[in-house]
């Protein structure tokens, strides 16, 4: 497997915000958002050769039974993906898979114990052609789908979007890093969009726009 980096933190976005959580990143990704805050995970070289097996042995090296598959684009990376997710399933780990709304989950992310986070890439991303909205509709009520939004075009198609398509799943509004969470919130406040959790990525609040956090 291509390997980005392994580490723990808290988990700084969605639903499960705060909670300790194992991170593996896994490299390379076949979009190529405008505001991408992981580039090093998604082209280049730096990323590390690991085997399935090495990849387990370092996620329990932590002590902590919740992990999150992030990118990246995790999905390219399927086949080795399914085997470690399905180990982990068995080790009673519970099992958070951040994903573009572009790649079908296999079915082991539909397993009780993992939940799945969809992004709806906006057009700020420059991705918004790229998504399958029928995965949005497939989503079961314990995942979430999160609109990444940037300005007001991004908040008017997100909107749009929650109003074409019956989502049962969670839905979150994130502003782009930098920009203003308190205009996003008040928008939503005004519009009434009482479905919509609006939340910050925690951790850069923490720690600031670094790796390994």
């Amino acid at each position: 497997m291509k390997i980005s980096e392994i580490f723990i933190s808290i988990q700084g976005e969605g639903v499960e915000i705060g909670l300790p959580t194992v991170f593996v990143r896994l490299f390379t990704c076949d979009l190529r958002c405008t505001w991408c805050d992981s580039m090093y995970a998604v082209e280049g070289a730096d990323f590390k050769e690991m085997t399935i097996e090495e990849v387990r042995e370092e996620i329990e090296r932590f002590d902590c039974k919740r992990v999150c598959f992030t990118g990246g684009e995790p999905l390219i990376q399927q086949k080795e993906l399914e085997i470690l997710a399905k180990d982990l399933i068995r080790n009673e780990y519970n099992i958070v898979l951040e994903t573009s709304g572009h790649k079908n989950p296999p079915p082991v992310f539909w397993a009780d114990s993992c939940l799945i986070s969809m992004d709806c890439k906006c057009p700020s991303s420059g991705m918004e052609g790229r998504m399958n909205f029928e995965l949005f509709e497939r989503l079961r009520y314990k995942d979430q789908l999160k609109f990444v939004i940037r300005d007001e075009v991004d908040y008017s198609y997100a909107k749009e979007i929650l109003s074409r398509y019956l989502i049962r799943a969670k839905i979150i509004f994130q502003p782009v890093y930098g920009t203003s969470l308190k205009w996003l919130t008040e928008r939503v406040l005004e519009d009434r969009l009482d479905r919509v959790r609006v939340l910050p990525q925690l951790h850069k609040i923490i720690w600031g726009d670094i790796r390994g956090v």
